[in-house]
């Protein structure tokens, strides 16, 4: 059987935008990470594979998944990864091209940012990541990526890890061309889009995009 080409994975924290679930593709295999799995029942969305040590998720729940075919990839709780981040790695082990993450925003504020942080591992290069938290939308940017949305919405880029050398951007009000960001700095704070859609370019790093307030 060929891999799926999406992947779609459902993190926990607070519960994802309804609005959300419209933009699942249905041929997508989906991926709960723990407590994820409650978030994609929530959704009307069947998991395909449960992954995580099941401290938060529903465990009547996963029970009745497993008996009725989606597939328990289980970790101890003393591990040294998040669920997410197994979850990723999953979704990578299943040859997907591209990964769309939903849920992850709210809860522990360590959790959070360690779940927005390994968006960007570079064990993950090779596939593209968008990720739905909370009402923003974050697109991990390797080496390129197209950013659609309206004129006027806010769009951050931030590097993640080391700096991001040669970002070139179309499409924002403040135009990098073989500019630099580095982790830290807030220079990439608060672009807007002056078209419906824009382009990011890097040389070499990451950089996460953030548009706050995507769809709302």
């Amino acid at each position: 059987m060929d891999a799926p080409r999406t992947a779609v994975v459902f993190a926990g924290g607070d519960p994802p935008l309804p609005a959300y679930a419209a933009l699942i593709p249905d041929d997508a295999i989906v991926i709960a990470a723990d407590a994820g799995h409650d978030h994609a029942l929530a959704l009307g969305i069947t998991a395909h594979r449960i992954v995580g040590d099941f401290d938060s998720a529903d465990l009547e729940a996963v029970t009745t998944a497993v008996a009725t075919g989606t597939e328990l990839e289980e970790h101890p709780r003393d591990k040294n990864a998040t669920d997410l981040e197994l979850a990723l790695l999953s979704a990578l082990d299943l040859g997907v091209e591209e990964v769309l993450v939903v849920g992850g925003h709210g809860g522990r504020t360590d959790h959070f940012l360690a779940n927005a942080l390994a968006l960007a591992m570079p064990e993950l290069a090779r596939m593209r990541i968008r990720a739905y938290l909370g009402d923003a939308l974050v697109t991990v940017v390797h080496t390129a990526a197209t950013i659609t949305g309206r004129v006027g919405d806010i769009c951050s880029l931030l590097a993640v890890g080391s700096p991001a050398t040669d970002v070139s951007t179309t499409g924002l009000r403040f135009v990098l061309d073989r500019g630099e960001l580095r982790p830290g700095s807030t220079l990439g704070m608060s672009n807007e889009l002056v078209d419906e859609t824009a382009t990011v370019e890097v040389g070499s790093g990451t950089l996460l995009v953030v548009q706050p307030g995507w769809r709302s």
